[in-house]
């Protein structure tokens, strides 16, 4: 079987629409790239973080697309630990990422779980769970809640795993249930080469991943992860056909994670022909090369926005620095009330 070409842009694509969402999702990525560089520091200089520090590097593109389509409020998203990007595209402000990052009480999370389970779910922005392919699930239930309450109307959800995550039995078990149900969701598979350190052919013997698409009767499309035009363009499509009635969307996107799994991980079993290939690109600045060579924007004005989001990011960190972490004293330590199902919280 021969695998499946990428879906590329084309001149006809670019449009005057095009550019403008080109243009402000660069800067989600943009402004996604300095904060976790400062999370990364924070991280590094010992007692700042709570908890280890998961990067997007390199996936930033392809996580910024399908949230740039989304609504919040109105759609339902479940980011994983690579998604800072997706989470910023979809609203997340930055003070959100940094008050559960540095266990802040006034986090939504109020200081009480991991730095990455962070969620805002009355705005369709759901809090994650770590186990792999598990989001899945939470986002097909949720849909199905729409449709049974009959306030679905034209929403959609998405979320994101990585390539090791289409091994497991809960994605197995909800893209099944989705496909079957021919709910609108869109779950994009970031394949960056390698789940934690097992590589690619240690993980799966089908030839493409995107294959498994058809074999659960579902739409799928290929995009090479590293292109943000190419990401954007497939991101529209996937979520219009999903809007439209079209059933589950999967989408594959081929990238390196730039980095080790975590900050605690130097990432040496990557070999230098996979960092130094086409598929090691960093997205930031093929994306930067792209708007220059379009005239969509100048280096000035790329450098400009830089230092405007380092200013952001700085002013953000130094409001948390000064915020309380929770007090064993006051906390009543319930997630949930078990009454009303209502936050028992008070600052």
């Amino acid at each position: 079987m021969t695998p499946a070409v990428p879906i590329t842009c084309t001149k006809a694509d670019l449009t005057p629409d095009f550019r403008d969402q080109y243009l402000a999702t660069y800067r989600q990525m943009q402004s996604s790239r300095v904060l976790e560089e400062k999370l990364g520091s924070l991280y590094r200089a010992g007692g700042r973080i709570v908890g280890g520090v998961y990067l997007g590097r390199g996936q930033e593109a392809f996580s910024a697309s399908v949230a740039m389509q989304l609504r919040r409020g109105q759609d339902v998203y479940a980011p994983l630990i690579r998604d800072q990007a997706g989470r910023m595209a979809f609203g997340e402000p930055i003070t959100d990422a940094l008050r559960t990052y540095m266990g802040a009480a006034t986090g939504p999370m109020r200081g009480r779980d991991g730095n990455i389970h962070r969620g805002r779910p009355q705005e369709g922005e759901m809090a994650m769970i770590s186990h792999l392919g598990a989001m899945v699930s939470v986002v097909a239930g949720a849909l199905f809640a729409k449709r049974l309450r009959g306030t679905i109307a034209d929403a959609v959800g998405a979320t994101s795993i990585g390539d090791g995550a289409t091994s497991t039995g809960s994605f197995h078990e909800a893209i099944n249930m989705a496909a079957v149900e021919k709910l609108p969701i869109i779950i994009s598979v970031a394949n960056n080469q390698f789940a934690y350190s097992t590589s690619n052919d240690r993980q799966f013997a089908c030839e493409d991943l995107i294959y498994r698409a058809r074999g659960y009767g579902v739409a799928g499309w290929k995009v090479d992860g590293t292109d943000l035009a190419a990401c954007l363009k497939v991101a529209r499509s996937a979520v219009a056909a999903a809007r439209a009635g079209g059933g589950p969307q999967l989408i594959v996107g081929t990238m390196l994670r730039l980095g080790g799994h975590g900050e605690h991980d130097d990432a040496a079993y990557i070999p230098d022909e996979v960092k130094f290939s086409k598929v090691g690109q960093d997205c930031l600045l093929v994306a930067e090369k792209f708007m220059i060579a379009e005239g969509w924007a100048t280096k000035a004005e790329i450098d400009a926005w830089l230092k405007e989001a380092r200013a952001t990011v700085d002013q953000a960190v130094s409001l948390v620095s000064k915020e309380p972490i929770p007090d064993p004293y006051r906390e009543s330590w319930q997630a949930l009330s078990s009454s009303e199902l209502v936050e028992s919280w008070q600052l």
